[in-house]
């Protein structure tokens, strides 16, 4: 097996399932991987009409007789090298999803997230529902911390014109995210878009963590990650598209793509988990009952109180029942 260094990662030209056994036990922070299809991916282009004169040659595909058993294999792989609270997010589309979730099922892997990626173009139907989406199983190891930067993108603060939290928009679990179509160059079958990559690395690694990809295919993972300071191993079973990514690959610069990703425009708030104290509670009631004398909504007096108080929406609305101030005014 063919290994290559560059700064900030290693890269392998080989089968990742015999080819991990020289990754430790425990020591990956995070997967990112987007498997084969299984779905004759090789000769896609021959039913959809494709122009793939810029697509990278050398697609290894799974027959899906073998999907099963490969799904099996490379997910145990993945299992062992994930530390105890490391995470990894499986791309798939729905037609070998089955064999997935079996395999993860057999495992002590947790799922955290189901995630849909709803893109921006599919291939065209006329008698069904054109498919327009891809899964992504987020899953952790059990047995240690798992790495979760809820304001690595946005902080609690940021709102919409309608007084939304941003926050909580980001981190839904239905992303929208178009693909990145790269007109006339060297391209993948399907790469995905940095603004995927970048979501997820963001939230589920800090800067100098070890990030792997099993299925490299244009080394979008790799090249996202290196650019975002994180350390990256990856292999790519195919040496034509190992071949035309590799030299590129060289050329990243260590946390060069920082200042392409979205960051807190506003500071996080540092919420306190203390027991209210009888006078906290009852400076809250008095700022209830002055707030409550305005035009304000219950939504915008809650906002005010989790500024001024330090506390979470719960946090307020919970001890505001209590004191029975709430239920006098509804």
């Amino acid at each position: 097996m063919r290994m290559v260094r560059v700064p900030g990662g290693i890269f392998y030209n080989g089968d990742c399932i015999s080819g991990a056994s020289d990754i430790a036990d425990n020591s990956v922070d995070l997967i990112i991987t987007d498997p084969p299809y299984g779905i004759e991916g090789d000769k896609l282009h021959r039913h959809y009409n494709r122009d793939e004169s810029f697509v990278t040659d050398g697609y290894v595909e799974i027959p899906a007789d073998r999907y099963g058993t490969f799904s099996m294999d490379w997910i145990l792989e993945a299992e062992r090298i994930l530390r105890p609270g490391g995470s990894i997010y499986i791309v798939s589309g729905y037609t070998n999803l089955i064999h997935i979730l079996n395999a993860l099922y057999h495992t002590g892997l947790e799922e955290i997230n189901h995630i849909i990626w709803k893109y921006n173009f599919g291939v065209f139907t006329s008698r069904k529902y054109v498919s327009s989406h891809y899964h992504i199983l987020f899953y952790a190891k059990p047995g240690g911390k798992r790495t979760f930067n809820t304001e690595c993108r946005i902080s609690l603060t940021e709102k919409d014109e309608q007084g939304g939290s941003l926050n909580y928009q980001d981190r839904e679990d239905v992303w929208i995210i178009n693909r990145e179509y790269k007109p006339g160059r060297v391209k993948n079958k399907n790469e995905l878009p940095f603004a995927l990559l970048s979501r997820i690395i963001q939230y589920s690694s800090d800067e100098g963590d070890l990030v792997c990809d099993l299925f490299l295919g244009g080394f979008s993972t790799a090249r996202a990650a290196i650019g975002l300071s994180r350390r990256v191993i990856g292999f790519e079973i195919s040496s034509a598209m190992f071949d035309a990514r590799i030299d590129e690959m060289k050329d990243i610069v260590p946390g060069s793509l920082l200042d392409q990703i979205r960051t807190p425009l506003m500071p996080g708030k540092k919420l306190t988990r203390k027991p209210w104290t009888a006078k906290e509670i009852d400076l809250l009631r008095n700022r209830y009952i002055e707030l409550s004398g305005t035009d304000k909504s219950e939504k915008e007096i809650n906002l005010i109180l989790q500024v001024e108080f330090n506390r979470g929406y719960w946090s307020i609305e919970k001890t505001l029942k209590q004191t029975s101030i709430k239920t006098q005014r509804g």
